[in-house]
This record gives structure tokens, C-alpha cells and sequence, in this order.
């Protein structure tokens, strides 16, 4: 009897409770050394091999931490913390990776997520929905798609149409959720197949295919984004080329472009929302999974100590029951003091001023892991810095808490909205970074919508609140909750003003 992709995702829950993904649904993900993005085979192998020596050179001479020594529980609790939050962001990939590559064929997951089987992508045809939870701050500006890969084993084409004049971007994110390769409208890429390799993928570069793009790591993942007007007429025409958006393992490829009409594929039965994002990581089971992403994610420079300090952490408490009961405690403890406050924009991020945080390093995080979690807890999946700055607050430009109970405006005056080469928006997401549902269908305004109401000296005022301000206003008005809610800027392809700082987001006004 088959097992539906409903009670897949049960069976993928029930092991995240149980203490890990399992041998089999994990077993193709192979461990990387992190190369430069599209080169040869010849030369990958090259440089890893030199990467290889090195390491093992260091190690040799290198004392390595001894195991079978007795750790004190307060020891063990300090490495834990650390461990916690460093690999919080791999554990929650391996997880997000397990759930979608579960679908049957490239559909949408409840009608609303793109969702496909591990090698392969889906795409939406519109908006995603606001009642999408798989991941939190969704953009309401372009279409995406996703897909899940495991590129040692099996590399993979994706395919780039003409998108002509429209702003396109492809995150390609390794497990460490930094984005690799450089494929999207600010590289100027041009239409063609670009093969996605693994670390250790040992092929040659096939006839036919435009270019080889490495990841560090085995795992990985793409994010289509592709703008699109506000506007029926959009809608339509954006729909030829998003159809040729598909990727396919190696195996698959014939040179010949192909289509999938994602207006019609299949919608896939999955389990009902909770209203917030799903939860990845769990952290009762954390450091069941730890090893998981020590086992095939190789250390970046630096990192060995660490490497060899989680490694011995997980040694010790292998062998003392009351030791893994610890690392347990630290895990929940650490998940709810360090890790929850990342969800509030102060605490993201640096200032931008006028109240407003702006990303940092975003989807290039390297070892800065407080960005790196950070991000991954409130908005995972940030586009690279010169493809997109972030802006975000939870606070009026007097401090004040953002809430539906009141009205707010925000004015860019002439010629200062954000300085950018692609489009930029300003999204309202409620207190779980989530859209929120109401009767305008409206979750964020800017470039794509062509019926913005100007002030008399070109000046543009936002509003926001549960309220409308009324009359003509209500075209620039975003519908909030009753309660708490955020703002959150975008600027895609942003000029030098937004990269270097010196563009600032307008304060928010409490609105008369």
C-alpha cells in the first residue's frame, strides 16, 4: 500500500520526536569542503584535495580533544549552549529538506507551498499565499518556487528562460543557509542550464550546459524569486517564462528546454497550519540530529576546535545517561532564553536608523553566527546583501510598539524611497512574522503596485493599522491585526546608498 505525503509528514514528525531524520531519508546527503562556485571538475578536485591535505596536516600536528575523560555536568552545559546555537540554523535545513522532498511529484503543498521531490523543484504561478507557514516574513512581491537537492550524489540542472526586463533572482543556499553561485538579473546571467554540483561530485561539465555552479555542501536548496506587477495583466504574462523555471537531476538532462505548467499541478495534501511557522527544531531532539550535520558539513577555517569540541560533547554523552539529560535541558532552556529573542527586530540585525534594524551578512554569514541564527529563526532565507537589504521593526519611530489599536504613517519624501535597481516594498507581517489575512488581500505595497495616491509635493505616504484611513489614503494602506505587528522593508538590487548605509528608512509616525 502506498503511504500518502500527508502521512509521510506525520511519519517525518513523529521522528523529529522520536530523536532524528532516520539512516535511510538521510543517507544520500554526502559531507562537503567548500570550493569556489562554477569551476571545473578538474580544478575542484584540485583545490579540495590541497583543502583535504591541509586539514589533515593541522590535525596532525594539532592535539585533538581526548575522549573517554568524565565532563562535569556544568562543562558539558557551556559546550551545549554553544552547539545549540551555532548549528540551529543545519539542524532546522535537515529538517525543512526531509518534510518537502516527501512530495510525489513537483505540486503545491496544501494548495500553497512549492513542494517537489529531493532533485527537483516546484514553482508557484502568483503570490504565495497568506496562509503559507513553512517559512516566516514571506515576500508578497514575486513568485517563488523551491526545491531540496543532495548535489554529491546527484547533481542537477536548473533551467534559466529569457525572463527579458524582469527583475529574477535563484538563492542557491548550501546547509549552512549561505547562498553559492551567482545566478539572477544583477549578474547579468544569461538564459541557458546551469548544472548545481556538489563538493564531490567528480563528473565533467556536460555539453550543452551554460555553467557549473559548486556548493560547499551536499545539501542544498534554490529559492526562484521572480517579480511580478500587482496587475491582471502580469499575472497573465509572467506565466510563459515561470513555466520553463524547472530543474531536474543530471540524468534527466537532453539539452531540450522543459515545461511545467505550475498553474495546473496537482495540490498535495499536508497537515493543517498551526497560524505560525512550523517548527523545525526540536529541542528535546536536538542533539539526537547534532551529528547529523558535524557527519556532512565539513568545518569552515577556524572552526576545527569547535568541531572538536561538539564531537567530544556528543562522545561523553553517549556514555552517561544523565549527561545527555543535561545537554537535553540546556537545549530547551537555550531555545527559549537565546534563541526566541531573536524574534524581535531589535535584536536582529544593526540599527538603521529611526527605529529600524537592517540585515547584516545576510546569506553570506560565513562564522558570524549571530546574524546566521538570528536570521534563521525570524526571517531563514534572506537573498545576499547586494541582491537585497532587509529593513525591519517592531517600533514606531518614537519607540512605541507597533499595534493594530493604533494608525501609522510613513512617508518617503520626493525622490527618497529606496534607491534601488530592482523593485523594493514595504510588507506587514503580524506578531508570528506571518501575513495578515483580511478582506483586501493586501500584505505589502511598493514598486509592483500601480496605484500608489502621491501627495501634492511627490511625496508618499504608507499607511498601517487595523483601521483604514479612508477616502483615496486607502490605497496606500496596509491592514494590520489587532494586535502586534512589524514592518519590513525590501530593496532588491539596491543602489550604493542602500549598501552603504546611507539611505535610512523613514521614521514611522503615529498617524492623527
Amino acid at each position: 500500500m502506498k503511504t500518502s505525503f500527508n502521512d509521510q509528514l506525520d511519519i517525518t514528525r513523529r521522528d523529529l520526536m522520536k530523536g532524528g531524520m532516520g539512516a535511510a531519508s538521510l543517507a544520500a546527503v554526502s559531507a562537503g569542503a567548500a570550493v569556489p562556485a562554477a569551476v571545473t571538475a578538474a580544478s575542484v578536485a584540485v583545490t579540495a584535495n590541497a583543502a583535504q591535505a591541509q586539514q589533515h596536516a593541522a590535525s596532525a600536528t594539532v592535539t585533538q580533544p581526548a575522549t573517554g575523560i568524565v565532563m562535569s555536568p556544568d562543562y558539558a552545559r557551556t559546550v551545549a549552549q554553544m552547539a545549540y546555537v551555532w548549528g540551529w540554523p543545519m539542524v532546522n535545513m535537515i529538517n525543512r529538506r526531509a518534510a518537502i522532498t516527501q512530495a510525489p511529484e513537483p505540486g503545491h503543498l496544501n494548495g500553497v507551498l512549492p513542494a517537489a521531490p529531493r532533485g527537483q523543484i516546484a514553482m508557484l504561478n502568483d503570490y504565495i499565499e497568506p496562509s503559507e507557514t513553512f517559512v516566516t516574513c514571506p515576500n508578497e512581491d514575486v513568485v517563488y518556487g523551491l526545491g531540496f537537492f543532495a548535489l554529491d550524489e546527484e547533481p542537477v540542472v536548473i533551467q534559466v528562460p529569457d525572463f527579458g526586463d524582469r527583475f529574477w533572482v535563484y538563492a542557491l543556499y548550501d546547509a549552512r543557509t549561505d547562498q553559492f553561485g551567482h545566478l539572477g538579473k544583477p549578474y547579468g546571467s544569461k538564459p541557458g542550464f546551469y548544472l548545481l554540483a556538489g563538493p564531490r561530485w567528480s563528473g565533467l561539465k556536460p555539453d550543452g550546459t551554460t555553467d557549473v555552479l559548486r556548493c560547499p555542501t551536499s545539501l542544498a536548496n534554490a529559492i526562484p524569486r521572480v517579480f511580478q506587477d500587482d496587475t491582471p495583466e502580469d499575472r497573465k504574462a509572467i506565466q510563459e517564462v515561470i513555466n520553463q523555471v524547472v530543474a531536474y537531476p543530471l540524468k534527466d538532462f537532453d539539452g531540450e528546454m522543459k515545461t511545467i505548467e505550475w498553474a495546473k499541478v496537482p495540490d498535495i495534501p499536508g497537515p493543517a497550519s498551526s497560524g505560525e511557522e512550523t517548527k523545525w527544531v526540536v529541542p528535546d531532539k536536538f542533539f539526537d540530529q547534532f551529528g547529523e550535520v558535524l557527519d556532512t558539513v565539513d568545518p569552515l577555517p577556524g572552526e576545527e576546535a569547535l568541531y572538536g569540541q561538539f564531537r567530544l560533547l556528543l562522545d561523553a554523552a553517549s556514555k552517561d545517561p544523565e549527561l545527555k539529560k543535561v545537554l537535553v535541558a540546556t537545549a530547551v532552556e537555550t531555545e527559549d532564553k537565546v534563541i526566541q529573542p531573536f524574534f524581535q527586530w531589535k535584536h536582529n540585525g544593526r540599527p538603521a536608523g529611526n527605529g529600524w534594524n537592517r540585515s547584516t551578512n545576510n546569506a553570506q554569514f560565513g562564522v558570524d553566527y549571530f546574524n546566521r541564527t538570528g536570521t534563521a529563526k525570524s526571517n531563514m532565507f534572506d537573498n545576499r546583501p547586494n541582491e537585497t537589504q532587509y529593513f525591519y521593526t517592531d517600533h514606531d519611530g518614537a519607540g512605541g510598539e507597533l499595534s493594530g489599536s493604533g494608525s501609522y504613517a510613513i512617508t518617503f519624501p520626493a525622490g527618497q524611497e529606496p534607491p534601488v535597481n530592482g523593485f523594493w516594498s514595504l510588507t506587514l507581517y503580524n506578531d508570528k512574522h506571518l501575513f495578515h489575512a483580511n478582506d483586501l488581500k493586501r500584505y505589502s505595497l511598493g514598486t509592483k503596485n500601480k496605484n500608489l495616491k502621491r501627495n501634492s509635493d511627490g511625496s508618499l505616504t504608507l499607511y498601517a493599522g487595523a483601521k483604514s484611513p479612508g477616502g483615496d489614503k486607502e490605497n496606500n494602506w496596509l491592514p494590520a491585526p489587532d494586535g502586534k505587528f512589524s514592518l519590513y522593508i525590501r530593496a532588491y538590487w539596491g543602489k550604493e546608498a542602500i549598501l552603504d548605509g546611507s539611505w535610512q528608512p523613514p521614521a514611522i509616525e503615529v498617524a492623527q
